[in-house]
């Protein structure tokens, strides 16, 4: 029955707004806890089985219109204390992340990379760049490490969705830029481009060595793009 229901959910957007229509965000019927505490469920189920970062828009069409889901969510947030996951801001919306204390564990009981993509330290600090400098081209990358940054290179984080065309620069030629994408933000777990860390940040996370940096150790693998 749930998955009719779906199906006549997905059909037709006639019978879309029919089930909006049906559904009780208000909860005027519940007393004011009870009903708090319904919307903090709706909230936090509907972000743990989504796949993406649930945003703000969504998450209005499932409790009241005066409901503060900024509110709902420190709530949320506050139970969770204690517990191996959180519920973060990443993206422009909300996810169940395991907390990084427990990276290590996950790691030995499923084996592999926790990272989505698997970057080198060059990849790392180019993205750096770009999050930080975008829209930039990719003569302007060069003339940033003084050193060519190969079109394999880019193409590779590209291929990973963490980087896209942006406008065409004014510069001679029209080159395209390169901006980053909402994979650019999963992937470093960020909000928004201003919670961008600085350099230390990374270096403390074990994603840029100053000292490799310094010594030229990342650079010759700007050719190669891994």
């Amino acid at each position: 029955m749930v998955e009719a229901v779906r199906r006549r959910g997905t059909d037709r957007p006639d019978d879309r707004r029919s089930a909006d229509q049906l559904f009780d965000r208000e909860l005027d019927h519940l007393p004011p806890e009870a009903r708090w505490r319904e919307w903090k469920n709706r909230v936090e189920a509907t972000i743990f089985a989504a796949s993406e970062p649930v945003g703000r828009e969504t998450l209005a069409r499932i409790v009241g219109k005066n409901c503060s889901i900024d509110l709902l969510i420190d709530d949320i947030r506050e139970e969770l204390r204690g517990r191996p996951y959180d519920l973060v801001a990443v993206a422009g919306g909300w996810k169940h992340l395991t907390r990084p204390a427990y990276a290590d564990a996950i790691r030995s009981a499923v084996g592999g990379n926790e990272r989505a993509v698997d970057l080198t330290q060059s990849e790392v600090l180019v993205l750096m760049c770009i999050g930080y400098f975008q829209p930039i081209t990719r003569a302007e990358l060069s003339s940033f490490f003084g050193k060519e940054i190969s079109r394999d290179f880019i193409g590779h984080l590209r291929g990973a969705g963490l980087i896209a065309s942006g406008p065409r620069s004014p510069t001679p030629g029209a080159p395209y830029t390169y901006v980053t994408t909402k994979e650019f933000l999963l992937e470093f777990g960020l909000d928004t481009l201003r919670d961008l860390p600085d350099f230390e940040a990374l270096e403390d996370a074990g994603l840029l060595s100053k000292e490799k940096l310094l010594a030229g150790d990342i650079m010759p693998d700007f050719s190669a793009g891994r």
